[in-house]
């Protein structure tokens, strides 16, 4: 029996334990543990425990297969890159109330158009980069296209919003923004602060073109943002409702 560790911090593991030859994700494992880094015996299964911090990336390399197995039952999300996986922390209580704010207000704004919203739990797939990623927020048009056969990964987000985090920002900003935009569909990005009331807007005008992007910056509660892939308009007292900066 072999095993893999994919991350845990000084009290709580997480480990994805595969059978021998075959590296077959067996079930994902937690429990508490030492600060030795002695293997623990658990359900018949090796666990290799090593003490990290809580704020620290994890990183291990899984097949296709084998992450969405792991997917499916973790309770943690996990960014798939091209075999390297990444653990995706938490969001702070301001991330999750923005995010929310935002699912509402365009929940009650779309409800009788073509439009879905879906939160953070739908993955969307970028064939070109071979990822697998979490958005905070997107909108598709129209009816979702998956990924082949399977029904929880997207691969036509018309709009996507990202709540910037200190650890996330350089990702959201820089590559995760390039392997969006290799998505056809995808034309409108909002990346949105939680720390003060400012939004940057890029969207595609053209949408046969991948390289003219324009970029718009909102500031201050006063202002409101137009979603041009959505033809609506929200103001960003809706977006910081009840954000105490």
């Amino acid at each position: 029996m072999e095993s893999c560790q994919l991350g845990l911090d000084a009290k709580r593991g997480v480990a994805v334990a595969f059978s021998g030859a075959g590296l077959r994700v067996l079930s994902i494992l937690y429990a508490v543990a030492d600060n030795s880094g002695r293997a623990n015996y658990l359900r018949g299964l090796i666990v290799v425990f090593a003490e990290t911090s809580s704020s620290d990336i994890v990183t291990t390399r899984l097949t296709l297969d084998e992450y969405r197995v792991m997917e499916q039952t973790s309770p943690e999300r996990h960014e798939y890159r091209n075999g390297e996986i990444i653990t995706m922390s938490g969001g702070s209580e301001a991330h999750s109330a923005i995010a929310s704010n935002l699912l509402i207000y365009l929940g009650f704004l779309l409800r009788d158009t073509d439009f879905r919203l879906y939160n953070g739990d739908l993955r969307v797939w970028i064939e070109e980069y071979q990822c697998g990623t979490y958005t905070d927020l997107m909108v598709v048009q129209g009816s979702p296209e998956f990924n082949g056969e399977r029904n929880d990964e997207i691969v036509n987000p018309l709009l996507i919003v990202e709540v910037l985090s200190p650890s996330t920002e350089a990702y959201d900003r820089g590559d995760k923004f390039r392997k969006y935009r290799s998505l056809e569909s995808f034309c409108e990005y909002l990346l949105v602060s939680q720390t003060e009331p400012y939004i940057e807007q890029y969207y595609n005008q053209e949408r046969n073109s991948n390289d003219r992007w324009l970029w718009q910056v909102h500031s201050g509660l006063e202002r409101s943002i137009f979603l041009h892939s959505l033809n609506v308009e929200v103001p960003l007292t809706e977006i910081y409702r009840r954000i105490n900066f």
